[in-house]
This record gives structure tokens, sequence and C-alpha cells, in this order.
């Protein structure tokens, strides 16, 4: 049984025309399409990583598709629920009113179920939808509903574990496997307080054998933190000798998994804020597990707690929502301010650097600059090539963000590239690609390519903020090095910028092309109003609250053209501005622009 269905195959969505290599929506964005098998941009790294994946796939799904295999995830007999953890995430009842009329709305798309059906023996509308569905997805929801969401929640879940109680690579996968386990957790005993003896048995049962299957390979370093957190925490659910061996065996590899994936400026490895947001969400409801246990927290988790609470405060922006890069959306507020209840300095003002995003700010306009190279490797999996890429909220209006992609987007691959980010693009290329081909779906979709050096300096002084960031990343193509440099006066809470392309300081190989057209790009958050001025220099911008911010610049073309925006899985129209030239490869080019507020001297008719 497939828990997919005929779903569309990656790069086959309308997210990414393949053919054309076109961002649709993105008018005037040619992009590369991502790295096939054979392309040697790959790096040198990657074969052994596709050897060793290569060497253990087949020999895990050959053993764990094994008949028997299901026996060997028996342990010692469970038979009641010793606690009911926090779910610190918000979350709307309305979807679980739907479950409950046979509606499963999940990632963008939807299934109707008969009376007394459930989803499980037919095809999923896409892999999206099949990936929120098989994590349990919609459980918080239903069982928001009182006894009838609890009984329905019991029944679905049963379903489930009936249809698949063999291991299969999707629905067993460690990812998927790892949101189920703490949704059930968190709803298993108050499931259990509606359900007969049989069914509780049941129940108990299926949650074991999911956490038992947690604590075996494979899995992945990039997830392993995350993985052994919804182990301890299912652990902690299961009463008796058999939840206590499991969530020891859990908090015993968790601190070395912490210490790897939490940095210590509370940033996450993959360099996604919301990455970050997400294991702190889990970690709460570890320690609030833990609590009800009477056991102690385990000083790994507390410090990675603390660790990540304070990164929070830096990549939280004014209008309560994340800094959205490196793979990571802006969440909600309401969610951020779930993970930040608990914090005893969440009105303190953070500016600094935080998983390579550096903060500065001025009372109206708060700036967040990618200041450091895309995360490689196993981690690599949702990270963007952006560097010097820029997020500008004035007052509580977020005016200048990016594509907002997420893993959740996974059919808008396209969305990851340089152009999709307000960063600067030469001859319209990305610096980096997503993994495709066999070796995408061997390794994941991570993010490939020649490396990119990213450095930056912080200066403040005299009612002013410096921000100076530069990296090689065209070195490459068209033998130039892309500075960006910021000066931010808090004062007159204006932001003054300077864009400069200069051929790469000991260049050994001449480059061909004698000029590279440019494109600097700043995507508008969704519902920001942008009118060009008769100057065709400068744009006057008007975020929610109404308040007025002109952006000028001194680039010989500009203009403002449609863009496209990922929100909670969903593609939002938007707009960007562009600002085109072209630059010399054996000279240097300057491009200025500013951000100030509206209604001060000197400003366009």
């Amino acid at each position: 049984m497939s828990p997919l269905g005929p779903f569309a195959p990656r790069g086959q969505d309308a997210g990414l025309d393949v053919a054309s290599g076109q961002i649709p929506g993105l008018p005037g964005a040619p992009v590369r399409t991502p790295v096939r098998a054979g392309d040697t941009t790959a790096g040198p790294g990657l074969w052994p990583a596709i050897a060793g994946r290569l060497a253990t796939r087949q020999l895990w799904i050959e053993l764990y598709g094994l008949p028997g295999y299901g026996l060997t995830l028996r342990g010692r007999k469970v038979s009641a629920f010793a606690a009911t953890p926090r779910d610190f995430r918000p979350h709307d009842p309305a979807p679980g009113r739907n479950v409950l009329a046979g509606r499963f709305m999940l990632a963008g798309a939807a299934m109707e179920v008969e009376a007394s059906g459930d989803p499980w023996n037919r095809p999923s509308p896409s892999r999206p939808f099949a990936v929120e569905l098989h994590a349990f997805a919609w459980l918080p929801a239903l069982m928001a509903q009182g006894d009838r969401g609890a009984r329905e929640a019991l029944r679905l879940t049963l379903a489930w574990a009936n249809a698949f109680a063999r291991w299969s690579p999707f629905a067993w996968g460690p990812e998927i496997l790892a949101r189920r386990v703490v949704n059930l957790a968190c709803a298993a005993r108050r499931m259990g307080a509606v359900a007969t003896e049989t069914e509780r048995l049941a129940l108990a049962d299926s949650l074991a054998r999911q956490t038992r299957q947690l604590l075996r390979p494979p899995g992945g370093l990039a997830s392993r933190a995350e993985r052994l957190t919804a182990a301890a925490i299912g652990g902690c659910v299961l009463a008796g000798p058999a939840g206590q061996g499991l969530r020891r065996r859990a908090l015993a590899s968790l601190d070395g998994a912490l210490r790897t994936t939490v940095q210590d400026d509370g940033g996450h490895a993959s360099r996604s804020p919301e990455a970050g947001l997400e294991l702190l969400l889990d970690l709460l409801t570890l320690d609030d597990a833990l609590s009800q246990l009477s056991e102690p927290t385990p000083e790994g988790v507390s410090a990675a707690i603390a660790r990540l609470t304070k990164g929070l405060r830096v990549l939280t922006l004014p209008d309560g929502r994340l800094a959205s890069f490196q793979g990571g959306g802006a969440s909600n507020a309401e969610r951020v301010a779930a993970a930040r209840a608990h914090d005893e300095d969440a009105e303190a003002l953070s500016v600094g650097k935080v998983a390579g995003l550096t903060r500065i700010a001025s009372p109206l306009l708060t700036v967040v600059a990618d200041t450091a190279a895309p995360a490689h490797g196993a981690w690599g999996a949702a990270a963007c090539a952006q560097p010097l890429a820029l997020e500008i909220a004035c007052g509580r209006d977020r005016l200048f963000t990016g594509s907002g992609w997420t893993p959740a987007a996974t059919d808008r691959q396209a969305l990851r590239l340089t152009p999709a980010h307000s960063t600067l693009t030469l001859g319209e290329r990305s610096l980096n690609e997503p993994l495709g081909g066999w070796k995408g779906d061997l390794l994941g979709p991570r993010l490939v390519g020649p490396p990119i050096h990213v450095t930056a300096d912080r200066r403040e002084g005299d009612g002013a903020v410096w921000l100076e960031m530069e990296h090689d990343g065209w070195t490459e193509l068209f033998g130039l090095n892309h500075q960006r440099r910021l000066y931010l006066d808090q004062r007159l809470d204006e932001l003054r910028a300077e864009e400069r392309l200069f051929p790469t300081p000991g260049r050994k190989e001449m480059v061909r092309q004698i000029a590279a057209p440019y494109a600097i790009r700043f995507h508008l958050e969704p519902g920001v109003q942008a009118s060009l001025a008769r100057d065709r220099r400068s744009i006057l911008l008007r975020g929610a609250s109404g308040r007025g911010w002109w952006f000028r610049t001194d680039g010989p073309d500009v203009a403002i053209e449609p863009s496209v925006h990922i929100d909670a899985g969903l593609t939002r129209r938007s707009l960007q501005i562009v600002v085109r030239g072209s630059a010399r490869t054996d000279s240097e080019t300057k491009i200025r622009w500013k951000l100030s507020p509206a209604g001060a001297s000197g400003d366009p008719a």
C-alpha cells in the first residue's frame, strides 16, 4: 500500500518550470535548473555521501521490510499512560471541525472522506499533503473538539496502525515518524480516557513500537536532535519500565545531539530560524513531560532551551514573527510568542548575530542580513543560495523580505535560488542550486555548488550602525566580488546602502565577459503598496500601518515587478523592486540606495 498515491513528482508542479528555468510569477528572473546527475558543480564531497547512502539505504529497506521485522519492535507490555505533555504550539480548532466532517485540509490541498471512513487506503493529492497527513498534523486541532474529537482521533489512529502495521519507507520515515510520535504522545492519555481496554492497549502498543523505531537507524545527522527529543517525549508518556527504558535511552544520546545542533549563539545548525523555533517548542514539551514525572530535566536540555530562547530574541522581528531566511518561514506571531512565554527577558531589545544572521536596529528600522554562507552537506537540505540577503521592518511593517520558501513547499525548489531573496544577482544566475535527479532522490535536495565565502564587519557609535558584508560567490562566473555596505542612522531612522562590485583580488583566470548584467532585488511583503515617483528613481512604500517610506536609488533602471511569496505553504502574489544595470568585470561598479521615512525634505513630487 502506498501512503502517497499519484501525487505530482518533484519538478512537475507549477512552482518550478524545469524546461524554461523560470520562476512563475517572477518575470524576468530566469534561473538554472537544479543540479542533475553528472553535474560537476555538485562538489567532491558529494560522492562519499552518495556511496554511503547507497550502501546503507537498501540494507535498511530490506531489513525493516522483512515480514517478521515488526516483532522486533515489541518490548515490555505497556497498559497505561504516565504523562500528558503540553503541546506549546497554538492550534486553530477549525481544522478539527473539518476532520470531524470528513474533510482533511492540509498543505493547501484537500481530501474528502465518507462517514466512518479514513484517509489511509487512498491516494493523497500531493506529497506535502501526505507528509502532514502521516505526521498527524491534524491531530491537535481534532483533540480540541472535546470527547467527540478524542474518539474520532482514536478511531483514525487505530486505523492508521492497522493499515501501516508494517514498516514502510515513507510512513515510517524518520522525520515523519518523529512528528507523529510527538503529536500522538501529547494526545495519547486523553484518547485513552475514551477508549475501551482493548483500544487503549492497542494505542499504547502502537506508540511504543513507533518510539522504539525512532531510536534505530537510519535518520541522518540533521534531524537527530528532533528524533531523540520525540523519542524521549514518547518515553515519558508510556507508563512502567517500558517507558522508563525508552526515555533513558533517548536522553542519554540527546545531550550530544543538542550540542551539535544548537550553536553557542542560540542558532540552529541548519541556519533556519524556524527550525530553531520548532526544536525549542519540542524541548519545552519534553521539559513539561519530565516535570509531570517529577524527574529532573537534563542539564544539556535546559542549556539548549536557554540558548535557543536567547537566539529567538534576535530573530524575532517587531511584527512578532521570525526573520525568514535559509528555509525557515516567518511562522506566526502566536507560535513565536508561545515559545518565548517562559523568557524572563522577552521585552529586551536584542541586536547581534545568531546563526550567521546579523540584526541592527534604530527606533523605527530593524534590519536582518544574511552574513554567512549557506549550510552544506546534510544540513543544507533546506538551505538557500542567497548571501547578503536582507529583511527590513519599518516599525511593525515588514517591507523587504524574501520568497518565504520552506521545506513544506518542496515542489517550489526554484525559490531557494539567488533571485528569490532581497540580494544582488549577476547574469540572472544562482550561486548554488538544489541537488536534483537521482542524487536528490537519494540524499535529499541539499544545496550544492561552489563554496561561498562571506565576511562581515559590524560597528556602531555616534548614533549610527555600520554593517559591511562581502562574498566571493560570483568569482567563478564573472570574476567579481559583491560587497554590501549598510549605514543605519539611528537618529533619523534612515538606512543608506551601497552595493559594490569589484574584481576579485588575486584571481588567476581571466574572465571572458567584459560586462555582467546585474539585478538588485527587494522583494516586498504581500500587501505592501509600492508607487513609482515621476523621477523614476524613487518608490513610495506603505505597509499595513499606512506609514510611508521612500526607497531611492541612483541605479540606471528601476522597476516594480510581480513576485511570489510562500505563506504557510501557500503561494501568494507580491511585488518586488528591481534595480538593473551592467557592471564591467575589469573595474569597480557602485550602486547606492536609501530608505527613509516619507515626509522628510526633498520628497519627490
